[in-house]
């Protein structure tokens, strides 16, 4: 059975604990700070992050010289997505990186990337809402810059992205694909974070005799 170190202990980091118990996983820690993390701990453990941006830019070569794997749902850094993959990959560590773990919303991005291929050409204009907590960093979100080139690799059309931040909204997106004729809705509303620590573990109990560097969606479709 796979062991797990936590990386942000906020409120992501709180829910993914749940989901361990919930599911009979071990929790070696949770820290706020993964370097302090002894790195014998380190060793047998898969780290799951969930922080802000500069901390796992801070932290990702720790996570991949001292970890047996590791799941981040961290978004923030694909200027940097090169030299993060390359770190993984020298230091043979396992790594499951999403923009969104929950499952809804990977199934909302293979009905996008099925509905976009079949539309290509067929003078549909797509564009997307997202709608986030005020405590959000990252604008447009991750999911939304994901289900944005997944339209403009399929559709061949970029999309505009709205971002909305209020209240304390877990994560609204909305793609619609408008033409003279018709207009298609695609629509996935999270009612807390659960089901983002519940995506997160799973990716974690994947990591079990897998190598390499991998999206959760790649694994999933």
């Amino acid at each position: 059975m796979i062991k797990v170190v936590i990386s942000g202990y906020g409120k992501m980091g709180h829910m993914v604990e749940k989901e361990l118990e919930r599911r009979g996983i071990p929790l070696v820690e949770a820290s706020e700070d993964i370097t302090s993390i002894d790195p014998e701990k380190a060793r047998d453990a898969v780290c799951i992050d969930f922080t802000w941006p500069e901390a796992f830019r801070a932290n990702y070569p720790f996570i991949a010289k001292h970890f047996k794997a590791a799941v981040v749902g961290t978004t923030g850094w694909n200027d940097i997505a090169g030299e993060v993959k390359k770190a993984f990959e020298e230091n043979g560590t396992t790594l499951i990186y999403s923009a969104n773990f929950s499952l809804g919303v990977n199934a909302l991005f293979a009905a996008v990337t099925k509905a976009s291929a079949l539309l290509r050409g067929a003078g549909y204009t797509p564009e997307i809402e997202e709608i986030h907590h005020i405590h959000k960093l990252d604008a447009p979100s991750g999911t939304a810059k994901t289900l944005g080139a997944l339209v403009e690799r399929h559709l061949g059309e970029k999309p505009e992205i709205r971002s909305v931040r209020e209240g304390e909204v877990p994560g609204i997106h909305t793609l619609e694909l408008t033409s003279a004729c018709d207009k298609l809705t695609f629509r996935h509303e999270a009612f807390s974070r659960e089901g983002f620590a519940r995506g997160a573990v799973a990716a974690a109990t994947l990591t079990e005799g897998l190598t390499g560097v991998h999206d959760f969606f790649d694994l999933l479709v």
